[in-house]
């Protein structure tokens, strides 16, 4: 079979992470079959699943914010116990206080009658405080991602990964919970459904604590129940408008602020069972329900049949015309181009809605397109895209999260942590502004610093591009005053950075 060295560029850097450095032979083998080499990662089962050691679920990991947090208060209290106790003893108190003044003969003696002296010695620095059992739950969900990423054969599954779950998207900041549960999020609502059914994807997200927490559905409360009545409260609409506008149909998708409405009172009951565990274990999904009564929604009416109504409501959602036109279309331009080729579009549209939703047709229908080989490569990495292939590029399976996410926050894209719930950008605009390439240049020096002396630049191009680099990035790695700059260069050479 005839090589492909332009094939096997889109393969790695279009559609997985880049090629691996070491013993591993990506170019090659992707150069020699290019769809073929995307694909493998597909057929293979439980591709998607994570399932590292120490990783909880999110039932254990509330219990453990909970039992965190009753421990911070409980040395709180102790501490605010403690102060108010000396403070009632001024007098004792103030014998403390003159037991602490230095002796006047004591401070007349040369120091080192006290102590050896230490020459040269540094100022002793204080131990790191402990992380937190949040801190050490997020580095570790962080570690089993990056490490799965990097040792990606192709890495397209995880692709797929980051764009659903950018796609469905909570943020860490929301809280201790949110933070806790950002990987378990990812794990359990995500990855079982990246190449299943959209629809089930769509109920497991909706129903999983951390986006129940995310957009505030546990405090909605349906204005016509009997606890609506007595509280004086009302719905909160965060879940319900975000579905329509953000998960499925889309802003055009033809709903209206009625159909918003509606869903909310659906949703009224779908909340997480808290710390107190009447209604379950801490950390599960459960429906309390509230509102009652039949609701009418994009035009069709769904009877009151507890959790069952709104299961029915997002299984006809995620149905919907402008679901498929909407999902196709933002597929089609994480993968390809901002502006995605109208043909390719619609040939993902016509497959989700023949198949009902099936995410592995689609992604199918999108490696088989030619148009998803002929569109030029113009789109930047977006900033996890670009680490990630840095360390795949290096051979290096990271020990250590630390430096990856310190990476990110610099870049822009804190990892799990968007602005909203819109996620992050997806289009070179948010990417390609000067300041954002300078900042990519920065990594790319400080990564160059700590290991240029022990890499080949040159050799680690043929690993990145093969006979697919242009004789301009050859020319200029070859031209570099030293291998630091060589480094730096090719992470910044359009066959790195572009996909």
């Amino acid at each position: 079979m005839a090589r492909d060295p332009q094939g096997a560029l889109i393969a790695l850097n279009r559609f997985g992470f880049g090629a691996r450095g070491g013993a591993a032979s990506d170019f090659s083998s992707a150069a020699s079959d290019p769809r073929g080499f995307v694909k493998a990662e597909l057929g293979r089962p439980n591709a998607a699943l994570l399932d590292a050691p120490g990783l909880q679920p999110t039932p254990a990991l509330a219990q453990a914010v909970f039992d965190y947090q009753k421990d911070v208060k409980q040395q709180r209290e102790a501490a605010a116990k403690t102060a108010q106790a000396m403070a009632s003893a001024p007098g004792e108190a103030k014998a403390a206080e003159t037991d602490m003044k230095p002796d006047p003969a004591k401070a007349m003696m040369p120091p080192d009658a006290m102590q050896p002296a230490m020459p040269n010695a540094a100022p002793a620095k204080e131990p790191p405080k402990p992380l937190n059992i949040i801190q050490k739950t997020f580095r570790a969900e962080a570690l089993a991602r990056l490490q799965r990423a990097t040792m990606a054969e192709c890495g397209f599954v995880e692709r797929l990964v980051t764009f659903w779950s950018n796609h469905f998207c909570t943020s860490a900041n929301k809280g201790e919970l949110a933070r806790m549960w950002a990987g378990a999020f990812e794990r359990e609502a995500i990855r079982p459904h990246v190449l299943g059914n959209f629809g089930e994807m769509l109920r497991a997200v909706e129903q999983h604590p951390a986006m129940l927490f995310f957009l505030d559905n546990q405090q909605s409360i349906g204005p016509d129940s009997r606890a609506g009545q007595n509280r004086k409260k009302g719905l909160n609409e965060n879940l319900a408008r975000e579905i329509m506008e953000l998960h499925t149909l889309g802003v055009n998708g033809g709903y209206t602020q009625a159909d918003v409405t509606s869903l909310a009172r659906i949703f009224t009951g779908w909340t997480f069972a808290g710390r107190q565990a009447k209604l379950g274990a801490p950390g599960t999904f459960i429906f309390n329900a509230n509102e009652p009564g039949p609701q009418k929604l994009l035009g069709k009416v769904y009877e009151d049949t507890g959790l069952a109504q709104g299961e029915a409501a997002l299984a006809d959602i995620a149905r919907h015309p402008a679901t498929a036109k909407f999902i196709a279309t933002k597929f089609a331009r994480h993968f390809v181009a901002d502006d995605p080729p109208p043909a390719l579009v619609a040939k993902l549209e016509s497959t989700f809605r023949k198949t009902g939703g099936d995410l592995h047709a689609m992604t199918l229908a999108l490696v088989d397109a030619d148009e998803a080989w002929r569109a030029p490569m113009t789109k930047i990495r977006m900033p996890y895209e670009y680490l990630v292939a840095a360390g795949r590029m290096m051979g290096r399976i990271p020990e250590d999260p630390q430096r990856y996410l310190g990476g990110l926050n610099v870049l822009g894209q804190p990892l799990w942590t968007p602005a909203g719930p819109n996620g992050f950008a997806d289009t070179n605009a948010a990417w390609a502004a000067p300041e954002g390439i300078k900042l990519r240049l920065d990594i790319a020096s400080q990564i160059s610093s700590r290991i240029a002396d022990s890499i080949d630049p040159r050799a680690l191009l043929d690993v990145v591009a093969g006979d697919a680099a242009s004789a301009e990035t050859r020319q200029t790695i070859e031209r570099a005053e030293s291998k630091q700059q060589a480094f730096a260069l090719l992470l910044m050479s359009p066959e790195f950075q572009r996909r």
